[in-house]
């Protein structure tokens, strides 16, 4: 399969108009099994973590400082696809050589080379899903607004892969994610081969896209809003297993935790081409704010394991929302021939600077205040965000 210069989207991979056209069973595939390794590794790391001794603020910059890392290293990586248009060979690049990464993470101590490799990982890894949503809309073209029901299959793998990981790690121990991770994503290459991005005759150079970009107030007001939403979300997702283990409960439990957040994406993907018609991207991202509030302060006064699992069930207007509320802005609103690199700007602002800002002030806010603290405190930011965004959007 080979890439289709000067195609239009719409004659990318789409001939008829089907539920799923068959081209695009492989980025389902993809994210089936991309985000089935994710769950393998990123709801146990922190517990992983801190059973090698580390302290709270380690553990946070070890999540947060990597993400970091990402968000200058994604747009370079996919502004090299785009420009040289070998966004296939620079995928599979990238998730070879990560992935080599996170397999050897477990055969390795000190703190310092623990940092150094996981900065490795983020700068190897970071365009991954940038570049597989970038394929996903192409293959998509006039229809992107069916983008979550492709994106439903990592939900799906995510769901799958928790328990099954947590009852492995139960019995086996928490090292056992790592190899689980690499089998996955090794897995996945067999479907990148099947992708197709359509290339733009005219490509904007990147100066000037990212000139556009910056400089274009709508942009800057949506990404500082997502910015401020993933930082409340990196300190839900990746501290929720030391809440949990508090509580006294098993490593299986935390798994049925994660899987049924994970159901409650399957109606928000579902119905995600619905929920932006009426709401716009914009919508979707005010709902996203205000649920992502409401669920870290819940965490705060929840008595037991119990209700954290009635808490999770608010997950899929949190993560899924922000994530399809930004993708398809960033898709509609790209230079031309920058798709990629649009695509790993937000990536860069969601899972880069919000994952790791979030991650290091929610490591030292649990070392002054305790895991309910933590919550407490990003969960009201978040909430006095939306309601400042509020007002200033009445106001234009």
């Amino acid at each position: 399969m080979t890439e289709i210069p000067g195609a239009p989207p719409a004659m990318v991979e789409i001939g008829r108009r089907r539920p799923i056209p068959s081209p695009l069973l492989w980025p389902s595939a993809f994210y089936l099994l991309a985000f089935a390794a994710y769950a393998a590794v990123f709801p146990f790391l922190a517990l992983y973590y801190q059973s090698l001794g580390f302290s709270g603020g380690q553990v946070g910059l070890l999540l947060g400082i990597p993400p970091l890392v990402g968000l200058i290293a994604s747009p370079l990586w996919t502004s090299l696809a785009d420009s040289t248009r070998r966004h296939r060979t620079v995928l599979v690049i990238t998730i070879l050589t990560s992935t080599a990464g996170w397999a050897a993470l477990p055969w390795i101590r000190p703190f310092a080379a623990i940092f150094a490799v996981t900065l490795a990982i983020a700068v190897l890894g970071a365009p991954v899903m940038a570049l597989a949503d970038t394929a996903t809309l192409s293959m998509l073209g006039g229809e992107r607004d069916q983008y979550g029901r492709i994106r439903v299959w990592g939900t799906i793998g995510w769901g799958l892969s928790a328990p099954l990981v947590g009852e492995v790690l139960e019995r086996h121990g928490l090292p056992w994610m790592f190899g689980v991770y690499t089998g996955l994503m090794v897995l996945s290459l067999l479907t990148v081969g099947r992708f197709r991005f359509s290339l733009s005759a005219a490509a904007t150079p990147l100066g000037r896209g990212l000139h556009m970009v910056l400089s274009d107030r709508r942009w800057l007001v949506f990404m500082v809003a997502v910015l401020v939403t993933s930082v409340s979300l990196a300190g839900q997702s990746n501290f929720l297993s030391i809440l949990l283990e508090q509580m006294g409960t098993t490593k299986t439990f935390m798994g049925m935790a994660l899987t049924l957040s994970t159901l409650s994406e399957l109606p928000v993907m579902f119905f995600s081409p619905w929920l932006l018609r009426r709401l716009k991207p914009e919508g979707l991202l005010l709902v996203a704010m205000a649920s992502s509030g409401l669920r870290a302060l819940l965490y705060f006064v929840a008595g037991g394991p119990e209700v954290i699992l009635a808490i999770q069930v608010l997950h899929g207007l949190t993560f899924p929302a922000l994530w399809i509320a930004g993708v398809t802005y960033a898709s509609e609103n790209a230079p031309p021939g920058l798709g990629a690199t649009a695509q790993a700007f937000f990536g860069s602002v969601l899972m880069g600077l919000g994952a790791s800002a979030g991650s290091v002030v929610s490591g030292f806010l649990m070392d002054g205040l305790g895991i309910r603290g933590m919550y407490a405190v990003t969960g009201a930011v978040v909430i006095l965000s939306m309601l400042v965004l509020l007002i200033l959007d009445r106001r234009r």
